[in-house]
């Protein structure tokens, strides 16, 4: 069984685990201006659109509150805290075994490509902040997910709240690119938002007490949309 805990962490410039740089840490990494790319990607959402199978608000809601729980409370986030958590124990062995058990779940070639070239996007940013780990914890083709824990880490945030970033970040990719490739308003997509709100921290909770052998994405829909998109003629977004 694992445990994930929020492990007390040093200060920062004065300011504790959950003090204002913390936060102010997570904010600039889930900030749509992070120079990494991510908005170049939709994780399947467009096919969805192309396939006719998310058409309108309520769809979209349904489709994103699926995803939410199928799979980012069982894998994404459940994954972030357990890679914090190798981080701050310096753990090589971990960091790379559940770096390659993210790799390993990526059902299409274009979600993996996300995971990978996301954190090579990262890698090279925390390169030039100066804030890379040494260089023998960092896992062979880092994902994005294990980049992004150790930036948290890094930044002193508590795990719950990396958790919730994360997934607040993820909400808000889906919803703007349904407001590109889909007739959807921006009110429109704050009431997806208002809607999800409690569903983001449930998940969060949901993830923090997972086993690993409850671990896995079961999204086949998204895994064959995604699948689909790589063929597709005209898209907006990479997957």
């Amino acid at each position: 069984m694992a445990t994930v805990t929020n492990t007390p962490t040093p200060t920062e410039a004065g300011a504790g685990p959950a003090g204002d740089l913390a936060l102010l840490g997570l904010m600039q990494l889930v900030s749509p201006a992070l120079p990494i790319g991510a908005f170049a990607w939709s994780q399947g959402l467009e096919s969805a659109f192309e396939l006719g199978w998310v058409n309108n608000e309520a769809e979209l809601a349904e489709w994103v509150e699926g995803v939410l729980e199928d799979g980012l409370s069982r894998c994404e986030l459940p994954l972030l805290a357990r890679l914090q958590g190798a981080w701050a124990e310096s753990d090589a062995d971990k960091l790379a075994h559940w770096n390659d058990w993210l790799h390993a779940t990526r059902e299409t070639a274009e979600l993996s490509d996300e995971d990978t070239r996301l954190g090579g996007a990262l890698v090279t940013l925390l390169r030039n902040l100066e804030l890379l780990p040494e260089p023998h914890l960092i896992p062979e083709e880092p994902g994005y997910i294990t980049m992004f824990a150790w930036a948290a880490h890094k930044r002193f945030v508590p795990v719950r709240q990396t958790l919730l970033g994360f997934a607040w970040a993820w909400l808000e990719n889906q919803l703007a690119v349904a407001c590109k490739a889909l007739p959807l308003g921006h009110t429109a997509a704050q009431r997806i938002i208002e809607r999800l709100r409690p569903q983001l921290v449930a998940a969060v909770d949901t993830a923090l007490e997972r086993d690993d052998h409850e671990l896995g994405p079961i999204l086949p829909g998204l895994a064959l949309g995604s699948a689909l998109h790589e063929t597709q003629y005209s898209r907006l977004f990479r997957s």
